[in-house]
């Protein structure tokens, strides 16, 4: 006996979508892409929307986790696969002046520019743990090298970790509002150079 699925099927590619909204929410922001601008650039309803990824808030979540994954991906590699702090951190600001700014996709970063005049506390406060998250990695990291000898011994780990992070920031926005890879290149660059010398 055949039995035959219930209800019809989804007549849109899941994985596309979450790409279109990813594009939206990068471009927009959260708080000022609306659900009627995510079913038009998805080229669904809204009930499919609802059906598929729950309200625009879980929709968000999981746009966040899957660019974390893809186009954020950068960061997590280079201070996994680098030697050393100055060299992790020099490498993730590098391919963030060029991801930053290649075509193909919104300016900046997701989780940096989404945050913007974001009013709603829950996607705020887990943006902002995420970006935390990212600083106690490079904390860590730098620490670890201080305490091996490979930066200076009065090196300040926290210090030099929000440095980093305010750098990153910084190119993020630099980057909407239009700055070349060459010029965040250069930025990256005369930030790497304000690190002490072992």
């Amino acid at each position: 006996m055949v039995t035959r699925q219930r209800g019809r099927p989804r007549s849109f590619d899941r994985l596309t979508a979450l790409e279109q909204a990813t594009m939206a929410f990068w471009e927009h922001g959260y708080e000022t892409t609306s659900v009627s601008d995510l079913t038009r650039v998805m080229g669904i309803s809204a009930p499919s929307l609802y059906a598929a990824f729950g309200d625009k808030k879980t929709l968000f979540e999981e746009v966040v986790e899957a660019y974390a994954l893809s186009y954020g991906a950068y960061g997590g590699r280079a201070l996994a696969e680098e030697a050393t702090a100055r060299e992790a951190v020099g490498r993730m600001l590098s391919e963030a002046a060029h991801l930053f700014t290649e075509a193909g996709h919104p300016r900046g970063c997701l989780m940096i520019s989404a945050a913007i005049n974001c009013s709603t506390p829950e996607v705020e406060e887990a943006l902002r743990d995420r970006r935390n998250a990212n600083l106690t990695l490079f904390e860590d990291r730098i620490r670890r090298d201080v305490e091996s000898g490979g930066l200076p011994a009065g090196t300040d780990p926290r210090a030099l970790a929000r440095f980093s992070g305010a750098v990153l920031q910084g190119m993020s926005q630099q980057a909407r509002d239009g700055a070349t890879a060459e010029e965040l290149t250069a930025v990256a660059e005369a930030a790497m150079r304000a690190w002490p010398e072992a």
